[in-house]
């Protein structure tokens, strides 16, 4: 748990391009400790903040200001980084740690009403000679501005450049929906707009895996056709890998690795073991963090642990056939997880293997892996105090910690060891 904070002064350096990334027990049942006051979003203050941890003292100072609902970023080989918004924006920060002013452009309309928008963010495995980057977002129907859909996009961006150029869509989900009237849904569920998923990454194969959340409408998750509350696997074209879970099956979408999703907005892969894992909204409580399988079912929305917005409480919470329970479970009340990612890196020696998963309302938990890379005992709670919602958290290639806090006034914040 944190302990203290000071008020330190230090100057602004950011990152250089290196190698380091980021990223069975029965799962417990982890509620984070109590004892914090209700947390309260605040104005991120001026910094650089102090804090001693159970292994480490650490130093957060913000390094970009002035970035609208941030959502993904992604290191550059050259240096620097290119942060998504969710407003519709993508924007460059140099290796100077300089935010450009202008956009790049080149992106596509979208639809950026709510929680939809710009999402996740990607780079192609050779992205330093083809400089393929690869977007997740909300894509308009064409024939109604008030029906979207999950999509991703891939477009080239040169260094320097302005523009993204060459874009197309490689994947657009089935999952349209938002024209009146809506249909009768079950549960109290929440407005049309909601529950995109859209995170998304390169494995160390080159598969591009692909979140998608249940767009409000869980009903239609365990239908095996559909596109509803799953992960998907792609090539980096956007066509189906022959080795995936139900390619040649009647009646199934091939591109589907994983199903029963509510909301998966992190994605990461543990660089210990190469597996891949999720964290993932609930509903009133029920957030869950998952290590994803080849083929896995994870329940939703018949088999969940928070309960429905209705308060109708959620039946066969646990040990139901062909469902794979949670690794971690928070709440009620709601945890309402951001991103996560292991960490693997020389900066902080003693949280080697550890992960960390960014949180609305909880700052950011650390826990500590077993040799399978299962989290184990009581996280230790690290930012809290600082009252932002962590949307994103990444190892950088300096080992540094960098997060992405979820306001209007966003900021990139960068920890590193004290002193």
């Amino acid at each position: 748990m944190i302990r203290k904070a000071m008020i330190a002064c230090t100057a602004v350096l950011l990152f250089a391009s290196g190698c380091a990334t980021a990223q069975d027990a029965p799962a417990p049942q982890i509620t984070p400790p109590p004892g914090p006051p209700p947390f309260q979003s605040a104005a991120l203050g001026e910094g650089p903040w102090d804090y001693e941890t159970a292994q480490a003292s650490i130093h957060a100072e913000v390094l970009v200001r002035g970035l609208e609902r941030p959502w993904g970023m992604v290191f550059l080989p050259e240096g620097g980084m290119l942060v998504t918004e969710r407003v519709g924006r993508l924007r460059h920060i140099d290796a100077a740690g300089n935010l450009d002013p202008d956009p790049i452009t080149g992106l596509p309309a979208m639809y950026t009403v709510g929680i939809a928008g710009l999402k996740g963010i990607a780079l192609h495995p050779r992205f330093a000679s083809n400089r393929l980057v690869y977007m997740a977002y909300s894509k308009i129907d064409p024939n109604d501005p008030s029906v979207s859909t999950l999509a991703v996009m891939r477009g080239r961006w040169e260094a320097g450049s302005h523009e993204l150029t060459q874009v197309e869509d490689i994947f657009v989900a089935n999952t349209w929906y938002g024209a009146m009237p809506l249909p009768e849904r079950c549960c109290g569920q929440g407005p049309a707009f909601g529950s995109y998923g859209g995170r998304i990454l390169f494995d160390a194969d080159g598969y591009l895996f692909v979140s998608s959340g249940d767009r409000n409408w869980g009903e239609r998750v365990q239908d095996p056709a559909n596109q509803y509350g799953k992960i998907f696997r792609l090539n980096d074209d956007g066509s189906v890998p022959p080795g995936n879970p139900w390619v040649g099956r009647e009646g199934h979408e091939p591109r589907t690795w994983s199903t029963g999703h509510r909301n998966p907005l992190g994605l990461t892969i543990n660089p210990f073991t190469g597996e891949l894992w999720e964290s993932e909204f609930g509903p009133r409580g029920g957030d869950e963090v998952n290590r994803i399988l080849r083929g896995g079912n994870y329940g939703w929305m018949s088999v969940t642990q928070g309960q429905h917005y209705n308060n109708e409480p959620a039946a066969g919470v646990r040990d139901v056939a062909g469902i794979i329970d949670p690794v971690l479970v928070f709440g009620p009340p709601s945890f309402n997880p951001g991103n996560l990612a292991f960490y693997a890196g020389e900066a902080f020696p003693d949280w080697n293997r550890d992960l960390l998963l960014a949180s609305f309302t909880q700052g950011v938990l650390r826990y500590e892996t077993d040799a399978m890379g299962s989290p184990v005992g009581e996280p230790e709670v690290l930012l809290r105090e600082l009252g932002q919602r962590w949307r994103d958290v990444q190892v950088g290639p300096d080992g540094a910690l960098y997060l992405l806090t979820d306001q209007v006034d966003g900021a990139l914040v960068r920890v590193t060891p004290r002193g």
